[in-house]
């Protein structure tokens, strides 16, 4: 199974961006997919996940109400929707996909696929 993460790059703040992540290889199923980020000098930190099955959908604090994470099962993708954009969200953005469904999703340490990350830099 590869997770390919795609759509960064530099928007000024205020701007938008719109992350993919497209699962290809073996069939699989999955429970929680998320999206994390690593910001130079820190470490990696929970930023939304969504459930496969009842619809659950988290964010973290920072990005709630600016971003918005999606699927669409018959393409096998994932997407985040980045408005507002804030240059303390420059970052390098992973997904990642997890058979886990318990309430810890924003632990990196469940998630077993990982995409290899795309750059997102705002800036003005």
């Amino acid at each position: 199974v590869q997770l390919q993460a795609s759509g960064g790059g530099l928007v000024q703040p205020g701007g938008s961006l719109r992350l993919s992540c497209a699962a290809s290889g073996r069939p699989f199923s999955w429970s929680t997919m998320g999206w994390f980020r690593q910001a130079p000098g820190k470490e990696r930190e929970f930023v939304a996940a969504t459930r496969d099955r009842n619809g659950g959908i988290f964010y973290a604090d920072s990005v709630k109400g600016r971003f918005t994470i999606s699927s669409d099962n018959a393409k096998n993708t994932v997407y985040l929707q980045m408005n507002s954009l804030k240059p303390e969200d420059t970052a390098v953005y992973y997904c990642a996909a997890s058979d886990y469904s318990g309430s810890y999703y924003y632990y990196d340490h469940l998630y077993k696929y990982w995409g290899q990350g795309t750059l997102v830099t705002v800036s003005s």
